[in-house]
């Protein structure tokens, strides 16, 4: 009997946690024992992914900047992508704000319950309303400063310094560059062993990741909020959904008459990462896989993927910005304001530049979100609103946050002559234990 690829075992571990989850949540003890019990596996699973992340970038993006062998390859590229990626995002903002003011989801809550949500998650939104206020004192050039480490072994050990560790590697990438090939050659072969092996790394924990997505699903279960807060925000779910939806076909379309590959080849390729960006809920857990389905079942280059894919995990967020601007709109309808059209182009800007400051973690938008409410002029207490359903819509969002960043891999090769044949034709012919 044929084995099982992986795209479905996993789509078999996200629905068996989904009925576990229900089941669980009619017993009086279920919730207790799922999260006693189930969910510390799904957090084994994430932190195993997270432990990859940073060796991964630093790895990958040391020997894709090397591997360039020209200074001006580099510069071409970083143009190419970072273009690409503000394009994407105002896009993506464009079409949540286009949605949002069609279908007008915040006319739908109603006072009482708009009343209990803030009760309900007042102590949430105070939290992040104290971290927002943080970002907010520090200074116009304060991104631009943190972007230099001041030590790289303090900086790779946290997730949240990711963008300090991407200026390193390709700091440390132009170096190896402009040294003579003869004193670079032994650092580039070190790190060229070291990707494989990471990479080799990801391919074992990947085996668990149909019982790690079995997990947190479960425990999402149990742990959601009562159905008649969803069904409250069921319209601005819906919007969402919507926007989130048609940005994906806008990146099939960029496959097709960009990269030009079908849209069937572009789905079939980044599915499982599309899956465990659902079930994670991180861009920066999913990088590992998302890298691996690009370069060997998408065909883009190494030197391409493993440069544009960690920046994209950073800076681009276009899921993200889509939610955000869907959300501020809401919680303006819900309070009965009406946003003009410079404070909605004010959303566009706000929410572009706060992807870029968005951690790949998840419930990092809900921070850059209070940014975004400030600046159109929107009250922050709001944010309580959309706190029920945000973590299903989270999942959603990444999903697109990492679509995104295939395809703009895909276009930035094809552009570069670098997108060629995959190398891996069946699903599961990098994973072991076949």
């Amino acid at each position: 009997m044929k084995k099982l690829a992986l795209h479905w075992k996993i789509l078999i571990g996200m629905l068996l946690g989904v009925v576990f989850g229900l089941i669980m949540a009619q017993v009086s003890w279920g919730g207790d024992f799922v999260k006693d019990w189930i969910k510390p596996f799904g957090r084994i699973f994430i932190k195993s992914l997270k432990l990859i992340a940073m060796p991964l970038i630093l790895a990958s993006l040391i020997k894709g900047v090397s591997d360039l062998k020209d200074i001006s390859k580099l510069s071409l590229m970083g143009g190419r992508t970072i273009g690409m990626y503000i394009i994407t995002t105002v896009i993506a903002v464009s079409i949540g704000l286009l949605l949002v003011n069609s279908i007008k989801p915040g006319n739908s809550i109603s006072e009482s319950t708009r009343n209990e949500l803030v009760n309900n998650y007042v102590d949430k939104a105070e939290k992040y309303k104290t971290q927002a206020e943080l970002q907010k004192a520090n200074g116009p050039l304060k991104a631009l400063e943190d972007l230099v480490p001041s030590n790289i072994v303090a900086a790779a050990g946290n997730n949240k310094n990711m963008l300090q560790v991407i200026f390193f590697a390709i700091f440390f990438g132009i170096g190896l560059i402009l040294i003579p090939e003869k004193k670079s050659k032994p650092v580039k072969a070190f790190f060229d062993g070291f990707n494989e092996v990471i990479l080799k790394m990801i391919d074992l924990i990947m085996l668990a990741a149909p019982y790690g997505v079995f997990a947190l699903l479960a425990a999402l279960v149990v742990e959601s909020p009562s159905l008649d807060l969803f069904q409250a925000l069921a319209w601005y779910a819906i919007t969402v959904i919507i926007g989130l939806f048609l940005l994906l076909v806008f990146y099939n379309l960029i496959v097709l008459f960009l990269a030009r590959k079908k849209p069937s080849f572009f789905i079939k390729g980044i599915a499982p990462a599309q899956l465990l960006a659902f079930s994670t809920s991180s861009s920066a857990a999913t990088l590992p896989v998302t890298m691996e389905r690009v370069t060997e079942h998408l065909g883009v280059e190494e030197e391409v993927s493993s440069f544009v894919l960690p920046i994209g995990a950073t800076v681009n967020m276009d899921g993200t910005s889509l939610y955000q601007a869907v959300a501020a709109v809401f919680i303006a309808q819900a309070f009965g304001m009406h946003l003009g059209l410079s404070a909605q182009l004010g959303i566009i800007m706000t929410a572009t530049l706060a992807s870029i400051g968005s951690a790949a973690v998840p419930g990092a938008g809900m921070v850059m979100l209070i940014i975004v409410l400030a600046q159109a002029g929107i009250p922050e207490a709001g944010l309580a609103l959309i706190f029920a359903i945000d973590r299903p819509l989270d999942m959603l969002r990444t999903i697109a946050n990492v679509t995104g960043d295939a395809t703009v891999s895909m276009v930035v090769a094809k552009s570069l002559g670098k997108l060629g044949d995959p190398k891996v034709k069946n699903w599961d012919d990098n994973y072991p234990g076949k």
